[in-house]
């Protein structure tokens, strides 16, 4: 006989919530690695425009409000290829990061801001502007929706986010605080709508219940 306990419903969400945090520092992680390695090859420190300023802090949370709003209107109306972004948030992410703490939550999104930014804008989108600015802008923002390939429209709406974030980064004289605290702060406020949001707590458990029961329906092999 086996001494070892059978797995509870906590334990499993703990263990969920640790490779969930776990994965995210790596990858984040990772991606400022490849800055630092990239930054060294072109001759472009990553953190060479990043400045601690008051100013940079209230632009980049200002940055972040179109942003936010236009969340808030893909919610609201999934129309067309929007759907399947949002059916894919609602039932890949949201049970991917439902036993996150807010605390969590704030940290991916800290790391997303500073990985995705430093590499893109503070590494590549300078790089490539040395040629021209707008060939700067256009490379840094596909890679930016390349990388987040999950849908076609997302990494079209990746794209322009990337976009969005590279045109905020030119108009900060390159200050990459403003576009690190505008991407960090969009992605916090969609992650905390996601899991705690109206509804959210509903539709995990509306979610859990199908795929119960579609397992109960499944023929035994």
């Amino acid at each position: 006989m086996s001494d070892e306990l059978p797995e509870t419903p906590e334990s499993a969400a703990e263990e969920q919530r640790r490779t969930v945090v776990l994965l995210a520092v790596l990858v984040e992680g990772g991606l400022l690695a490849a800055a630092s390695i990239l930054g060294w090859m072109l001759d472009q420190p990553p953190l060479r425009s990043f400045q601690w300023t008051l100013g940079a802090v209230l632009w980049g949370v200002l940055a972040a409000l179109p942003l936010v709003a236009l969340l808030f209107v893909i919610l609201r109306w999934p129309i067309g290829p929007l759907k399947r972004i949002h059916r894919f948030s609602e039932e890949v992410i949201r049970p991917l990061l439902a036993p996150c703490s807010v605390i969590d939550l704030l940290g991916i999104s800290v790391l997303a801001g500073l990985g995705e930014e430093i590499l893109f804008r503070g590494v590549l989108q300078e790089a490539f502007a040395r040629y021209n600015v707008w060939v700067g802008l256009a490379v840094a923002s596909a890679m930016f929706g390349l990388v987040h390939a999950i849908t076609l429209s997302y990494v079209l709406l990746a794209t322009l986010m990337g976009a969005y974030l590279g045109c905020v980064w030119l108009w900060a004289d390159h200050n990459l605080l403003v576009i690190v605290i505008t991407h960090a702060l969009y992605d916090f406020v969609a992650l905390l709508w996601l899991l705690r949001g109206p509804g959210a707590a509903e539709a995990l458990e509306a979610l859990a219940s199908r795929q119960a029961g579609e397992k109960i329906e499944e023929p035994p092999p």
